[in-house]
């Protein structure tokens, strides 16, 4: 019997389908050692010796798994391929002290029949390489993190954390929000023209660009001198070149056309599905590492049982297997074409910076398995990350497309010329199976032009004088900054999805309709650290420290002093600070209502609030605007009453915000959300008393959508009354066509468990 260890349950279920009787394959449900977390856990004094221990969630799996091992003459480490997963693999030996066992390590980058065949066909040893540069970054992260938190705790507030690449990306996030808050707007105008056809009906183009006849130019040339985008700085000037052009005839002055084409992108690394399921699907990056491991491991997929439906996720190759481009071609013949495949397989080349681990690109197992022949066994969300996968890989490997390229300058009297430019497709290519998404500063491609000649005389339907502003730079997505991570060199493929979970997690950023917003404490601790220790918040110097990680990886350099050359004068450089740098206070003139002293202003887990400087008089006072803030919802909610006791309710402030409380706490517990409300009753609780089946009235509130915070109307008895309406309520008459409305179509609602393990319910987008 020989035992195999992998990281997930659902791994080592699809993988038991694979093997004969002769294996048994266990999950070690991830990390089974690591560093304590009630302390340092590195040895600073003796070449930073980690101080591993097994967790208490993990000594019953080592339990168990020991127990398998010594009816088995083979242990086999099937863990990830990357650096976590050799690391998981080393932690594993050194756990169950397999000094009288045979161990093999075998690695493969999709869970198919053939691969773990192969892989089994080839065992290795533990790349200590790998775990060296697994654990260099592990004890990197854990100096920095808990050296330098506790330096924010005694100058900002208690609870903040630092970490080497979290407080790069809050750093982006900063930077970028103050180039967008002191960007200053400059006003231009543009001149554009509807043009039609000699003879043809006149009709303007729609919003979305011409009609089909219609098309618009813009004024480019005054006198044959190209304008700048800034040239038309005022109405005024617009106006002038309007009433210039009063009387001016249109003709076509030049034709230039040009044949272009345009290649498909890559297939899949684990930064760009990211940057695409963000940009096409408006999921977060995290969300997309959770479905995309689940398609990893395996899904039931009826007769065929358990089956991992994409090769490994974390990958910054571009490389695809060569019975992939096989099979590709064989696809694309059969369901697009002939005329769309490939002579010959298209290549791709990685411009990643500090490109590493180069296995292959994400790709299906089987790229002939198309989406819609499995959508039944997937849930919608494995469906779209299949099919965005599957279309991408799928598009990397059909024809180019191919354009016809047109810009037509129009005379408009002697002195002015307005410029068209349009795009035909002539053949669409990979277009038919998949386009990449854009970023906000990316254009979209020029549309249709009718059919021109030159000298042809043209008839104006209408000149625009048009104003516009310059627009300040984008906040950050989850693309964009993943994109900017990779561009910077910051991270590797594992890291990003963990790396923006935190920067929210710890409430330096906030998430508002899907940009990333700096919050007041991310702030402070970023100039904090910027002012204080710029190395760790430096770009270059943490993708310095990314490639140093690599060079481990690869053995050209040992991980000790790359730890001692960053350690040595951060340390020193930290106990510097801790003389020089004052706390974080600001005072302020309001006094102390019990000695009388100036209180100052201070950060807590709520935010900031006054203080009194004496430390025996211990007071504390929200802020002025905050206290304004509780009266006017305190004057709103003053008839709200316990749910629990039917004591008054008074407001009060939390992590996430304004609540009521119970007058009666701490014998009362009973806290209520502060609901919007509109000022209108439940119709449909209405309706219900009105037919004598009894129950409260809700009353309707405002509400947001739980994923893109979209606003709605539902009744505050939710999942009792599941009543809801998309428009704000102006009327009862508008009351009762909703309730109309939402009888004929009852929204979904489904449940969910929390992480307390209580039910809830929610509409279903």
């Amino acid at each position: 019997m020989n035992l195999i260890v992998v990281e997930s349950p659902m791994k080592a279920r699809t993988i038991s389908r694979f093997l004969g009787s002769g294996f048994l394959v266990k999950s070690s449900f991830g990390h089974v050692r690591d560093l304590p977390k009630s302390k340092l856990g590195v040895d600073v004094e003796h070449n930073f010796k980690p101080q591993y221990v097994i967790p208490a969630k993990a000594k019953k799996i080592i339990s168990e798994i020991k127990e398998a091992l010594k009816d088995s003459d083979k242990l086999i480490l099937a863990t990830d391929q990357d650096r976590e997963g050799e690391g998981i693999a080393w932690h594993l030996t050194e756990a169950l002290n397999t000094k009288n066992k045979t161990v093999e390590r075998i690695v493969f980058h999709e869970i198919t029949k053939s691969a773990i065949q192969e892989a089994l066909k080839k065992p290795r040893s533990i790349d200590m390489n790998l775990v060296d540069a697994q654990q260099a970054r592990r004890v990197l992260d854990r100096l920095v993190g808990y050296e330098l938190s506790p330096f924010l705790w005694r100058k900002i507030r208690y609870g903040l954390s630092a970490g080497r690449v979290q407080s790069v990306a809050v750093r982006l996030v900063v930077e970028r929000e103050r180039e967008i808050q002191s960007f200053k707007k400059e006003e231009y105008w543009s001149v554009e023209a509807d043009l039609n056809k000699k003879g043809d009906p006149e009709k303007p183009p729609s919003d979305h660009g011409a009609s089909k006849k219609t098309f618009r130019a813009k004024l480019n040339k005054v006198e044959d001198k190209t304008i700048d985008k800034l040239a038309i700085k005022n109405e005024a000037e617009a106006k002038k070149i309007i009433d210039d052009l009063s009387g001016a005839s249109y003709a076509v002055k030049e034709i230039n056309k040009k044949e272009v084409t345009r290649n498909p992108a890559a297939p899949f690394t684990t930064s760009t599905l990211q940057q695409e399921a963000s940009r096409k699907l408006g999921m977060s990056a995290k969300q997309t590492m959770v479905l995309a491991q689940q398609l990893y491991e395996g899904i039931n997929i009826g007769e065929h049982g358990e089956t991992g439906l994409i090769t490994y996720m974390r990958t910054d190759s571009l490389n695809l297997a060569e019975s992939a481009l096989v099979q590709s071609q064989d696809v694309i013949r059969e369901h697009f074409g002939k005329e769309y495949a490939l002579d010959q397989p298209r290549h791709y080349t990685t411009k990643t910076k500090g490109a590493q681990e180069a296995h292959e690109a994400i790709r299906p197992t089987d790229v002939s398995r198309r989406p819609e022949t499995i959508r039944q066994y997937l849930d919608l969300k494995q469906f779209k990350i299949y099919d965005l996968i599957w279309k991408r890989t799928i598009a990397s490997q059909m024809q180019p497309a191919v354009f016809d390229q047109t810009n037509v300058d129009i005379s408009a009297g002697p002195k002015y010329t307005f410029r068209a430019s349009g795009q035909i497709i002539k053949f669409d290519g990979f277009i038919k199976a998949y386009t990449e998404g854009m970023d906000e500063t990316e254009e979209e491609i020029e549309g249709q032009l009718p059919e021109l000649s030159e000298r042809e005389i043209l008839d104006l339907v209408s000149l625009l004088p048009l104003q516009h502003f310059t627009e300040p730079p984008p906040r950050y997505t989850d693309a964009s900054l993943i994109k900017a991570l990779e561009a910077h060199g910051v991270g590797r493929p594992s890291t990003y999805a963990p790396t923006l979970a935190t920067i929210q997690e710890r409430e330096y950023v906030e998430k508002i309709e899907k940009k990333y917003h700096p919050s007041e404490i991310g702030l402070l601790v970023n100039d904090m650290l910027v002012e204080n220790f710029p190395e760790i918040v430096d770009i270059n110097f943490t993708s310095h420290i990314e490639e140093e990680l690599d060079d481990i990886a690869e053995g050209k350099i040992k991980w000790v002093p790359v730890i001692e050359e960053f350690y040595t004068p951060f340390k020193k450089h930290l106990k510097e600070k801790e003389v020089s740098v004052e706390k974080l206070e600001e005072q302020t003139e309001i006094p102390c209502p019990k000695c009388g002293k100036k209180m100052i202003i201070k950060f807590g887990r709520m935010g900031k609030f006054m203080a009194c400087p004496d430390m025996e008089c211990k007071t504390t006072k929200p802020l002025p605007e905050e206290e304004a803030k509780i009266k006017e919802l305190a004057e709103k909610t003053k008839d709200e009453k316990c749910p629990i006791c039917g004591k008054p309710m008074v407001v009060k402030r939390g992590r996430f915000g304004y609540f009521l409380g119970c007058s009666g706490y701490p014998a009362c517990k009973g806290i209520l959300k502060i609901l919007n409300k509109t000022g209108f009753k439940c119709p449909n609780c209405s309706a219900r008393q009105s037919l004598g089946e009894g129950g409260l009235t809700g009353d309707i509130v405002e509400k947001k959508s739980r994923g893109r915070g979209k606003l709605f109307y539902a009744c505050s008895r939710f999942p009792d009354c599941t009543f809801i309406m998309s428009k704000k309520p102006e009327s009862q008459s508008e009351l009762q066509e909703a309730l109309k409305h939402w009888q004929e179509n009852p929204p979904k609602v489904k449940s969910f468990k929390n992480k307390k393990n209580d039910s809830k319910s929610s509409y279903e987008a």
